[in-house]
């Protein structure tokens, strides 16, 4: 059977399947990209929007989704200084694709996911 560039019967380290599913491996990055659903924010009102998050976890993920081109770092250069961050295009593109399915998912199947857990 033939093999393509897109075919992950593998399951290697750069199959596609993988690519996107470590985008919700940390735990802060599916979160932080929510909070920037509703338009480009600093990162004062990002950590004020995320309740629990510590400052470095916060770094950590505007990093990885800087870096995976999921969202976007805007500098103005004013007095004092600002920083936005915000979704870029494929960022917005994950957040109303992906992430409304499992949002939509676990908002009808939580409780069993709950009850599976607390029977193990």
């Amino acid at each position: 059977m033939p093999r393509d560039a897109d075919d992950c019967m593998d399951f290697v380290a750069d199959c596609r399947l993988r690519m996107a599913t470590d985008l919700f491996t940390h735990v802060w990055d599916p979160v932080v990209l929510a909070a920037l659903t509703v338009g480009p924010q600093r990162r004062r009102a990002l950590r004020a929007t995320i309740g629990g998050i510590s400052d470095k976890a916060l770094t950590e993920a505007l990093h990885r989704l800087t870096t995976n081109g999921l969202a976007e770092r805007q500098w103005y250069a004013e007095a004092p200084p600002r920083v936005d961050y915000a979704l870029t295009p494929l960022g917005r593109t994950f957040a109303d694709g992906p992430m409304r399915a499992l949002a939509t998912w676990v908002t009808r199947y939580g409780d069993d996911l709950f009850a599976a857990q607390e029977t193990s």
